[in-house]
């Protein structure tokens, strides 16, 4: 089952342009390409590291690994988020999330849908006009990997007055080393 989520979209009076960017809109959308590209490394090193993991925890399966594939595979199955560097993670004492950023200043609020399929982000907006005289379109679709365990329910979204949507995501906490596991009786 597919587990959707619409992430509402709190409107700021404030402007990520003034205050950041010094409104200059080439440095910007300057900021805005590293940060897609950003987006789009640390994506493919989610994938990198959720294989791997994956890779290596359905190893343990087989009878003929070898001591050091299972040395390896001591550490929690959470650890593959350790060791992660990117600008998108911002650390508040113990606590880490990811933060997001996209340009949508071309779509009104209501135009604009961000919502959760699975492990996947998706930010999505449409504009449509049309007159005797011409006819406007404009869509923009985004779609971002969260890493495993981010719950949607404290994913946060706001829209500056300058149209930039910022998404903040808690990342999930790295499981201790041991944990016990409750034994259900029937």
């Amino acid at each position: 089952m597919a587990g959707k989520n619409i992430i509402p979209i709190k409107l700021g009076d404030f402007s990520v342009l003034d205050s950041e960017f010094n409104s200059i809109r080439e440095r910007f959308d300057s900021e805005m390409r590293k940060m897609e590209d950003e987006m789009t490394r640390f994506r493919s090193e989610l994938l990198n590291r959720e294989q791997s993991s994956l890779f290596s925890r359905s190893s343990t399966t087989s009878s003929t690994t070898s001591s050091t594939t299972n040395s390896a595979l001591a550490a929690p199955a959470g650890d593959w988020l350790t060791g992660l560097h990117s600008p998108l993670i911002q650390e508040d004492g113990e606590e880490k999330k990811l933060k997001l950023r996209f340009d949508v200043a071309q779509y009104t609020p209501e135009e604009i849908v961000v919502k959760t399929v699975d492990n996947k982000l998706l930010v999505h907006a449409k504009h449509e006009e049309k007159s005797e005289t011409k006819s406007v379109y404009r869509e923009y679709n985004r779609e971002f990997l969260l890493p495993k365990g981010t719950n949607p329910e404290l994913i946060r979204s706001s829209l500056s007055k300058d149209g930039v949507l910022t998404i903040e995501a808690p990342l999930p906490a790295i499981a201790a080393g041991e944990k016990m596991i409750p034994i259900a009786q029937h």
